[in-house]
């Protein structure tokens, strides 16, 4: 099945923010966590390495979710592939 300029378009900008993604995915995950004890500052009042490991990676989790959903939909209305609303 050949897919259109305007598909290929669509599924190529998909693939670029989803590999963006989990590189930051990654360095939260393993970067930032393994030079974590290197980190020595204070950061919001707590060690930086505690609050990456128990608060930070969460939030950036988070983030990134929020991020590629908000990203998705407004790539979606682009190219004419957003679901129908339902009433």
């Amino acid at each position: 099945m050949q897919l259109s300029e305007t598909h290929e378009r669509y599924w190529r900008k998909n693939l670029n923010i989803t590999a963006v993604l989990l590189a930051v995915w990654f360095v939260v995950t393993f970067v930032v966590s393994f030079f974590a004890r290197d980190l020595n500052f204070t950061f919001f009042g707590w060690p930086f390495s505690f609050w990456m490991g128990a608060q930070g990676s969460l939030v950036i989790y988070v983030l990134i979710i929020w991020y590629y959903a908000q990203y998705m939909n407004k790539l979606d209305n682009e190219h004419g592939v957003a679901e129908a609303e339902e009433d």
